[in-house]
């Protein structure tokens, strides 16, 4: 089979490539536009270094051995540097690394949220923002869609970028500070120097990759801060006062049981959260009471399981609803009481420390304790709980694990430990006593910590009984105390008998 050129193919291929190169330049266009928006992205992800040197609290008046560490980090709005709270926390110097630039320069720490695991930083050196642009927030994807993971994980020097698809959304407890907020999982794993990174869609940053907190039970999984979590914390930062996420004072439990519901007054279309608890100097005292059934927060419904809907496919934990707002914002209820309606608004307030007796983790902070006597008291967290190790909730001390299910009350807002005895003529017949929790000064019931120093400091009897719960004493003669502390102290090499700010009004 022969083909003849003729005028008139020569006419319909010029006619032809003239249709045609237009859609090739605007392929070719929007390849160069797509190539540009990703090598934006990429100068905009920072590679953060930082040394951290963390208070030991076995021993509060020492740091743990200094430690570098190195994370990720995107440029944001107004200069400013967004990663994880993690990356920052109890760091004593921080850099900062531009992509494709081997300098490293020194940054600060402006803003931290240490529950919602992100912190904001910025470097005051001239020009380092002049050719970076900053990456806009976008919304929550759509789950199953494909998200772009930015970062510098451990093992490298240069940026990598994962993929994976967001598979769910929901309440997740944050690694870093245990908080229960709303997090988007990735089924894509996610190592070590990747945190802080943005997750992007779109040229847009839609999450900041954090730590896991599956315990090692899940593999390749990565989770991440959304955005909604996300301007909260942005929104909080515009003061430099962090205010964290609110609380309205009431604690409550699922009405899963249909004879649960039925015996609370609720009909079979009725579904929501029984309280079971209404805390002291709260927003919600005198307003709602114990076995209130809460129905409603805001605009969304609760489900018996204590789920609300976020869209058709995004069901999370009621207490979202609450984490939307912030401190001195009004927060509507409606609740069912013995099968009466009613609806009410509470101004949402700055949470506790702690709700139970066991102080939540702090960073940044140094570490409270009182010698006496030669033995070290120190106030119960969970700083000191976690020192345990990595499998705390099994090596640590039962009686300090037990205590983190007590409700706290302004009348005891938390528990002492009679860490170690150091050992000393003063203390003999105890030496061998260890995580020994206070109840009693001389038969007066411990508030708190601040409290504690203050009975043994202001004290004027001749001894100190030290009880616990089950009635065991242990006696120190005041004295003898007073008189043997210098050599103690000189002994056991200590630097003071008490914590710097203990008694700073």
């Amino acid at each position: 089979m022969s083909f003849r050129i003729t005028n008139n193919n020569i006419q319909f291929t010029k006619v032809f490539l003239l249709f045609c190169l237009p859609f090739v330049a605007l392929a070719a266009s929007s390849s160069q536009a797509q190539g540009s928006g990703i090598s934006d992205i990429e100068d905009s992800v920072i590679k953060i270094y930082t040394t951290q040197a963390a208070p030991d609290y076995f021993t509060p008046w020492r740091l743990l051995t200094p430690r570098q560490s190195s994370g990720s980090g995107s440029v944001i709005f107004g200069n400013q540097i967004l990663t994880n709270a993690h990356v920052v926390a109890n760091a004593s110097y921080v850099q900062a690394q531009k992509h494709n630039d081997p300098r490293r320069y020194l940054a600060k720490v402006t803003f931290i949220s240490h529950e919602a695991d992100l912190a904001l930083i910025t470097v005051e050196e001239p020009g380092f923002f002049n050719d970076l642009k900053a990456l806009p927030i976008g919304e929550l994807p759509n789950l199953q869609q494909e998200v772009a993971v930015y970062g510098f994980p451990m093992g490298g020097k240069s940026l990598s970028i994962t993929r994976g698809i967001l598979s769910r959304v929901e309440q997740q407890v944050y690694a870093h500070a245990g908080a229960y907020l709303l997090a988007g999982q990735i089924d894509a794993a996610i190592n070590p120097g990747n945190s802080g990174g943005p997750v992007i869609v779109d040229n847009q940053l839609v999450g900041v990759v954090m730590q896991a907190n599956s315990g090692g039970r899940a593999e390749n999984l990565g989770y991440f801060i959304p955005p909604s979590m996300i301007r909260h914390v942005l929104d909080d930062s515009q003061d430099g006062i962090s205010d964290g996420f609110p609380d309205l004072g009431f604690r409550t439990q699922t009405l899963d049981s249909p004879a649960a519901k039925a015996a609370y007054g609720l009909s079979e279309d009725q579904n929501g959260v029984l309280v079971i608890k209404v805390f002291d100097n709260s927003p919600a005292q005198g307003v709602l009471q114990v076995n209130d059934v809460i129905l409603q927060i805001d605009e969304f419904d609760i489900a018996e399981d204590g789920s609300i809907k976020l869209s058709k496919e995004v069901l999370t934990d009621y207490k979202h609803a609450i984490n939307l707002h912030h401190v001195g914002e009004v927060v509507s209820i409606t609740y069912s009481r013995n099968g009466a309606l009613g609806t009410t608004e509470l101004l949402a307030q700055k949470a506790l420390d702690s709700y139970s007796l066991v102080t939540g983790e702090q960073f940044d902070q140094i570490p409270e304790y009182y010698i006496y006597g030669g033995i070290l008291f120190v106030p119960l967290n969970m700083n000191l709980i976690k020192r345990w190790g990595n499998d705390w909730s099994r090596t640590a001390p039962v009686s300090l694990l037990q205590a983190r299910n007590e409700w706290s009350s302004p009348d005891r807002r938390q528990l002492v430990v009679a860490l170690q005895v150091m050992a000393a003529d003063v203390n003999l017949g105890y030496h061998d006593w260890r995580n020994w929790l206070v109840d009693s000064v001389n038969g007066e019931i411990v508030k708190d910590f601040s409290h504690f120093a203050a009975l043994l400091k202001e004290n004027q009897q001749d001894n100190i009984i030290f009880e616990n719960t089950n009635g065991y004493q242990l006696v120190i003669n005041h004295d003898a105390a007073v008189s043997s502390e210098a050599d103690i102290l000189s002994r056991y090499r200590i630097p003071a008998a008490y914590s710097a700010d203990l008694f700073q009004e």
